[in-house]
């Protein structure tokens, strides 16, 4: 059984779609999904350097395509997945991908997160920082007695603290027991409260747009669950902007489901890497680059069950 996995922000790096970029097809959808976003994915995939990639108004819809276009291309129409899923904004590639959006959809409603989010995280100072390590229950406690809010409950051991900035620089100072706190190089306190004025700019977009139910088993990142209604999927998408990624309920449901193979889209890597330590057995391929796409389609047919 075979779950697709669509990362989120911060797995994106300088020139990450430079071979991609030599593949006819996979260009022309990027093009297409540009136009939708209204941003020139081709520079910022090639050319564009970390900083400007990690401005969340890039970072978000650069993503959504890049997972959207290399399952176009990878899959084509002969292979098929048994389950999606996406890390945070990871997500909206994911309803793209089982059907629940379409590819202008998704990149409309991602053009606007992305905006809304980045204009949300320069209103106050805020940021976020990853706990590894310590126990979890001991961990969430310390974030709530910082003052701080679970952006990310990841699994592995990994948790991502966020809020005020004052407060994330207390808490790296003073770290949970037998864990440690790294901050981490995002805008803002992302999946939290910091994030409402931009919950409602998404939530406009999303009033526009008339999702389909998925075609893919989909799970949410809200409690890890799968979502049979494309309309609920949509409103989850929303309310995601201000509340956690439990992507450690996720990886449960997968385990619980009996997967025996995550392929992350590209840019892999953070999502197989979590796997490795909380989804032990399962086997796992980062798709990196174009050089991957032969062993990403073996690694479909040996594992999906669709």
């Amino acid at each position: 059984m075979l779950v697709t996995a669509c990362p989120g922000q911060g797995a994106q790096k300088a020139g990450f779609l430079s071979s991609w970029l030599e593949l006819p097809g996979f260009a022309s959808t990027l093009d297409t999904l540009a136009e939708a976003a209204g941003i020139d994915l081709r520079t910022h995939g090639t050319t564009s350097d970390d900083a400007t990639i990690t401005d969340t108004a890039v970072a978000q819809p650069l993503l959504v395509a890049s997972a959207i276009a290399a399952h176009a291309e990878i899959f084509g129409d002969a292979l098929s997945t048994d389950i999606v899923a996406g890390h945070s904004v990871g997500e909206i590639g994911a309803a793209a991908i089982a059907g629940v959006l379409t590819h202008q959809d998704a990149m409309r409603l991602v053009s606007a997160r992305g905006t809304a989010m980045a204009a949300a995280a320069a209103a106050a100072p805020s940021g976020m920082a990853a706990v590894v390590g310590g126990e979890p229950n001991d961990v969430l406690r310390a974030i709530a007695d910082a003052g701080l809010e679970p952006a990310n409950v990841n699994g592995g051991g990994q948790t991502v603290a966020a809020g005020a900035q004052d407060r994330i620089e207390a808490f790296a100072a003073n770290p949970p027991e037998r864990a440690r706190v790294i901050p981490l190089k995002v805008a803002g306190a992302f999946h939290t409260s910091f994030m409402a004025p931009a919950s409602e700019a998404v939530a406009e977009v999303a009033a526009s747009l008339q999702p389909a139910d998925p075609a893919i088993t989909i799970l949410t990142n809200a409690d890890g669950t799968p979502v049979g209604s494309g309309a609920d999927y949509l409103q989850l998408l929303v309310s995601q902007v201000t509340n956690p990624v439990r992507w450690d309920l996720c990886q449960q449901t997968l385990v619980q489901a009996g997967v025996t193979g995550i392929l992350e889209l590209v840019p892999g890597g953070t999502l197989t890497g979590l796997a490795k330590r909380a989804m032990k057995g399962v086997e796992v391929f980062p798709v990196k680059s174009a050089d991957d796409i032969d062993g990403a389609r073996e690694f479909v047919r040996a594992h999906s069950g669709a």
